[in-house]
């Protein structure tokens, strides 16, 4: 039993490693925007569910940032129900290349 929970360990430290290594491609990410420019594409857009707010333009953000967002809308821990169910879907190389991308616009 201890040589079971020793490889789960094992496993489990791999796994944390391999996630910080994952580095953005923003040419990869070109192919990944689609979902993103219909809100955050347009100067000045309001959306309107589930209530009215200012969505934000994310040319120019921090990398860091972008990643921490769309990783916290993954989890749970940010509620918009939309983002919510983009993040969902997307990996953690999608949302490195996604963090690239839009830190590289202006």
């Amino acid at each position: 039993m201890k040589k079971i929970f020793a490889l789960l360990a094992l496993a489990g430290v791999a796994g944390g490693a391999v996630a910080a290594d994952v580095t953005g491609n923003a040419k990869a990410a070109e192919n990944k925007v689609a979902m993103c420019i219909g809100c955050h594409g347009i100067p000045g857009y309001k959306a309107t569910f589930p209530e009215v707010y200012q969505v934000p333009m994310l040319g120019g953000q921090s990398a860091k940032y972008i990643e921490s967002a769309l990783n916290a809308y993954k989890k749970g821990e940010r509620k918009h129900p939309s983002m919510r169910g983009v993040a969902a879907g997307l990996t953690d190389q999608d949302i490195a290349d996604l963090a690239a991308y839009y830190s590289q616009q202006k």
